[in-house]
Order: structure tokens, then C-alpha cells, then sequence
């Protein structure tokens, strides 16, 4: 049984939130301890992911935040209840985990292999078993509270030496903000146009995966679409930050009509149903073929079914997916692949100068140095908004350089997106930097370089 200085420990390493590409804005039968009149905010709840063991009072002041920082964070935040804050709000960086939002859509190739084996299998069903469990995995990472740094517009994250994948994203957008990303091996594409839309609740904040995502499987040049469920970050100011992701999460074979749909459970009292994923393939006649069942935190499995959904007789349950190992108290609680991403193991020998490993507050952070951090954070934000000016004053318009706006306006459970495409640029210009010393791109081999020493990345 931990002491009440180890569970205060373990809790100073909790985060904020992390912008989540997935979620559910319907919180289900998680207890709420109201602690309204005890600090003197109205409105305010604490939600205990364990049932409200504790006292109201006392859950409330869990976490990282000291009390001045909660009531100074409070008297700025109140006024945006019910409001989209995913661009109005600055943060302090002490919530915030060295990687930024391109760098998280990159974790999503940690189980890569996955899609590989959803290449090579030759039954429909099972195709789609591996791919629905590469949608799932990624969850285990996005559960981290921390806040990732949004990105300037024009920054781009790179990623080589893992599956053989080329993996490049983009922010195209900075209002609204949007990012768009790309990659690719001997066996699938991925794209992904992203556009996150919140609703802050006072102590808490639904998030919308306002996207598309679409994988193309090159054996049989299958298409598969995948819409996944909005979030719920819960005690963002008072109590322990924690995520809970209920709801449907459907993937769709747009070649053959095939589906599989997966329910994350909600957490409900004592923190039953938490992290658990159940749910079926239907074949395009939405006859039930397989089921699936589960934890997104540690692993799922598959088993054949009739058409009442029911285990077939003679079959077994097989296991598709289970986490890998990872790091022990972690401080922003990384994976190891989280970490590789933050690391030139993963880069091109010759980075686009515009990398988000190379951004001054990221890697001040990365390094323990909160205030240089702040500081550098600050500089970005006021360089943007001074190009954005300097560029209207010339008329200019910001073009990204890796992806196309298309005329193309995709439809969403929570609105209709612009879709950006992959032009194909990049892979032209990583044949190129292979033969030549570009003076745009970094050479990772080296450790003399100043990060964000470039000319062609132009910020909003």
C-alpha cells in the first residue's frame, strides 16, 4: 500500500490534457463529487475515475496545480465555458510535454506492423480485425494528460527508421488550426487531414476529432475510413486529470462496404467498464463475422461468430494486439516509441529545418528548463502573429508546401472539413537531399545547428 507522499509524488507527475485526435462528449456513470461551496467555484466538479473514494475536498486538490496557479487559471478560464478554446487560449508551458501535435499523429505508426498484416491477409474479415486494432492501440499513448505544443503554421515532423515507413505531416492552418499528414511503406498509405474542435466545461473539456483518416492497403488497393469517438478530459483544474474515451469508434471498407464497429465501455462507478473496447466486423450485409473485446490499455482479441454474434463452435479467442512494454515513472508518462519520436533515431539524415524536434521551447522543455521554455514559447507566438501581419500587408497568402487543399469538403459527425491531400512533393525531395547539401535541411549527423535558424517557414 503506496504512503499518502508517494501517491502525492505520482500525482505531481500527472498532466494537464492532451489534445486528443479521439474521444466521447457523453460522460456515462463516473461519480461526480461537486465541490462547490468547499473552494468556492460554482459550477465546478471533481470527478474520481475510482468511484469518489476520497473526500470531495481533499480530491480536489490532487494534482500538480498549486492553489494560486488553480485560482489564477480559473479567473482567466471561467468566461470561455461552452466555448471552442482550441486557439484562444494561451497556456503555461508547465503543463505541456515536450512533442507537439504533429509529433502525436506520428505515434499512430507505433504498431505499423499492424497494417502490414492487414495488407497480407487474404480474408476480408481478419483484414479488418488488424486494422481496427491499429486504430485501438494508439489510445494507451493519447491517455497522457500532458498538453502538446501546438504547432507553427508551416512546421512540419518527419519520421524515417521505423517499418520502413516515410511519415511527413504539416500544420496547413493556423486559424482555424489544422494539420494534415502523410506515410507510407511497401504495404499501405496513411492520410489524415486533422481539425480538433473543443468545448471547455469549466473542469473539464469534450474534444471533437473534427478529420478524416483514410489507409489504403496497395495489395488489393483496399480503402479503408476510419471515424473515431470525441473525448473527455476530466478535473483539468481541480483533482486528478484523466481521460475517459466512450463511444463508437467505426471503421469502414469504402472498397467492399465491410465494417467493423468497437464501443469503448465508459467508466462508471469504481471505475467499472474503464478502458474497455468490445464490438463486431459486419460484412457488408451487416451480418456480424467476427467479434472483438478488449482493453485500449493493455490488448484485444478476436474470435469467429455467427450471425447472432455468438463464438462459433470450435473456435477460440486469439489475441491480435497487446501494448508493448514501457518506461517505468516516466515523468510525462512515454512510451518508448514516444521517446524515439522525440529523438533523431526516427529523423532523416538531412531534417527540414522547420522540424518540430527543433523547436527552441520544445527542447528547453525537454531539457527541465521551464522558464526558458516560456520564454521561447512566447517568442514563437509573437513571430507568428508578427509574419501573419507582415504577410498581409503584402497580400501574400500562406501555402503549404507538402500538402494540397483540395475542393473536396468531407462530412463529420461534429461538422464538414476542408480535406488537404498529400502532393507528393516530399518524396521528390527526399530523393533529392539524398544527392545534394541543401542549405534548407539539417544535417542530423551534426550538433552544431541553432534550431529554427531558416527562412522558409512562414507562421501565422
Amino acid at each position: 500500500m503506496s504512503s499518502p507522499n508517494e501517491d502525492q509524488n505520482k500525482d505531481q507527475n500527472k498532466g494537464f490534457f492532451s489534445a486528443m485526435t479521439s474521444g466521447f462528449s457523453m460522460f456515462g456513470n463516473a461519480m461526480h463529487r461537486s465541490v462547490n461551496g468547499l473552494l468556492g467555484y460554482e459550477g465546478v466538479e471533481v470527478i474520481n475515475p475510482e468511484g469518489g473514494k476520497e473526500d470531495a475536498e481533499e480530491e480536489a486538490q490532487r494534482g500538480r496545480w498549486k492553489q494560486e496557479d488553480r485560482d489564477s487559471y480559473w479567473k482567466m478560464m471561467h468566461k470561455y465555458i461552452g466555448s471552442d478554446i482550441t486557439s484562444v487560449v494561451t497556456l503555461p508551458v508547465l503543463i505541456f510535454e515536450p512533442m507537439t501535435m504533429l509529433q502525436k499523429m506520428a505515434e499512430l505508426m507505433e504498431y505499423s506492423y499492424l497494417l502490414d498484416r492487414a495488407d497480407e491477409c487474404e480474408d476480408p474479415y481478419l483484414r479488418l480485425v488488424y486494422a481496427s486494432s491499429w486504430a485501438i492501440s494508439v489510445y494507451f499513448a493519447y491517455q497522457r494528460t500532458w498538453k502538446p505544443f501546438n504547432p507553427i503554421l508551416g512546421e512540419t515532423y518527419e519520421m524515417a527508421n521505423h517499418g520502413g515507413i516515410s511519415f511527413i505531416s504539416e500544420q496547413v492552418s493556423h486559424h482555424p488550426p489544422m494539420s494534415a499528414g502523410h506515410a507510407e511503406n511497401e504495404h499501405f498509405t496513411y492520410d489524415v487531414t486533422s481539425k480538433l474542435k473543443t468545448k471547455f466545461l469549466g473542469n473539464s473539456l469534450d474534444v471533437y476529432p473534427l478529420g478524416r483518416t483514410r489507409v489504403t492497403l496497395k495489395k488489393d488497393g483496399v480503402v479503408l475510413d476510419l471515424v473515431p469517438p470525441p473525448t473527455k478530459v476530466n478535473n483539468l483544474i481541480f483533482g486528478r486529470t484523466w481521460v475517459d474515451s466512450p463511444g463508437e469508434m467505426i471503421m469502414t471498407n469504402l472498397t467492399t462496404g465491410d465494417k467493423v464497429v468497437l464501443y469503448f465501455q465508459p467508466c462508471g462507478w469504481f471505475g467499472a467498464g474503464r478502458y474497455e473496447v468490445d464490438g463486431y466486423v459486419y460484412s457488408a450485409a451487416e451480418e456480424p463475422k467476427v467479434l472483438m473485446t478488449g482493453k485500449w490499455n493493455e490488448s484485444l482479441s478476436y474470435q469467429l461468430c455467427d450471425v447472432e454474434g455468438e463464438p462459433l463452435p470450435g473456435t477460440e479467442l486469439k489475441e491480435v494486439w497487446h501494448v508493448a512494454d514501457v518506461p517505468e515513472k516516466d515523468k510525462f508518462q512515454y512510451t518508448h516509441f514516444a521517446h524515439k519520436i522525440n529523438s533523431f533515431d526516427t529523423a532523416p539524415r538531412k531534417l527540414l529545418a522547420s522540424d518540430s524536434r527543433l523547436r527552441p521551447d520544445r527542447c528547453a522543455l525537454e531539457r527541465g528548463d521551464l522558464s526558458k521554455a516560456g520564454a521561447e514559447k512566447s517568442s514563437l507566438e509573437e513571430r507568428q502573429r508578427a509574419e501573419k501581419r507582415n504577410r498581409e500587408a503584402k497580400g501574400h497568402q500562406f501555402t503549404p508546401r507538402w500538402f494540397d487543399l483540395t475542393d473536396e469538403i468531407a462530412s463529420t459527425p461534429w461538422g464538414d472539413l476542408e480535406v488537404y491531400i498529400y502532393n507528393g512533393k516530399y518524396t521528390e525531395h527526399q530523393a533529392a537531399v539524398d544527392s545534394s547539401d541543401s542549405i534548407n535541411e539539417v544535417d542530423v549527423r551534426s550538433t552544431e545547428f541553432s534550431p529554427w535558424q531558416y527562412g522558409n517557414l512562414s507562421a501565422e
